[in-house]
């Protein structure tokens, strides 16, 4: 797939998406080129709102439903109002509706708490077509594990962290990103200051060793998978064995196979980790690739 530069991206701006707003749910389009979010919104002042991104694939939303529950989580977890969930989704799927057909779209759903002292939360839908991954996801990418800065536990012992949320506050997720490229990697792996595996700047690990398929489990300050989630309930299906536990910096590095895998890329598998070659299993890959772009699973 080859991005087509000349494909305009389509803005959907929605209205009345709280649970208590006095406001009509609505969704209309709008000008991508104009400006949308009033100078004040705390979304862009200090980060405070939450998004989803939904992979979409020959038309059809991948775990949509999932994507939906999961932006309903983020905003408890930051005392936004509850969600209206069909709005939101009545938006998503007139966003994919307006957008030329391509075989592969990136959704992106957008809420944050609105101006200062509103009370109204802002919210818009973006839909454009993603960069073409064909190459990562054959080849494999080089990754580093860099240090997040606390336990494993910090979700549980400091929830006003905010762990396992997808909030608008990705300034440290894209500086891992940068840190990664600095040392010559396209992608990065969390690890915490007690040694377990966590997760990627916008990723999901999963490994593979005697045990089985293996992620580290939400209550480790990670984001619930949406997309991992989806690989372990058909690959259970086939009969493989699949466990959501801890893992040991040391069981990652021993692992006979590691992917990272999202709603943009999918899945891409790791061929490098901090310098050391990584087992690459394409049968696998492809067999994930293959649940995640199956119409009838969507």
């Amino acid at each position: 797939m080859t991005r087509n530069e000349g494909q305009p991206d389509i803005l959907v701006t929605l209205t009345g998406v709280a649970a208590d707003s006095a406001s009509k749910p609505s969704a209309a389009l709008s000008d991508p080129t104009r400006l949308l979010l009033h100078p004040l919104d705390v979304g862009i002042t200090r980060g405070d709102g939450i998004f989803e991104a939904i992979g979409v694939n020959g038309g059809h939303p991948l775990e949509l439903e999932a994507h939906l529950e999961r932006l309903q989580r983020s905003a408890r977890m930051l005392d936004l109002p509850p969600l209206r969930l069909d709005a939101i989704d009545a938006g998503v799927r007139l966003a994919i509706e307006q957008h030329t057909s391509v075989p592969e779209l990136l959704v992106k759903v957008f809420v944050t708490r609105g101006p200062e002292a509103s009370g109204e939360p802002t919210a818009w839908i973006h839909a454009s077509e993603g960069p073409d991954y064909s190459r990562a996801r054959s080849e494999g990418i080089a990754a580093v594990t860099l240090n997040r800065g606390y336990p494993r536990d910090i979700a549980l012992t400091a929830p006003w962290l905010l762990q396992g949320a997808k909030t608008l506050s990705y300034a440290v997720n894209r500086s891992a990103l940068r840190e990664a490229a600095l040392r010559g990697a396209q992608d990065a792996i969390f690890l915490s200051t007690d040694g377990f595996v966590l997760e990627g700047p916008a990723s999901t690990v999963i490994l593979r060793d005697a045990r089985g398929f293996r992620t580290p489990p939400p209550e480790d300050g990670v984001l619930p998978g949406t997309t991992q989630v989806r690989i372990f309930r058909e690959l259970e299906a086939q009969g493989f064995a699949t466990v959501t536990e801890h893992i040991r910096e040391e069981e990652l590095r021993a692992a006979a196979a590691v992917w990272l895998v999202s709603s943009g890329r999918l899945v891409v598998p790791v061929r490098i980790l901090d310098g050391a070659a990584v087992p690459l299993d394409c049968k696998v890959t492809d067999m994930m690739l293959d649940i995640l772009t199956s119409v009838t699973n969507s």
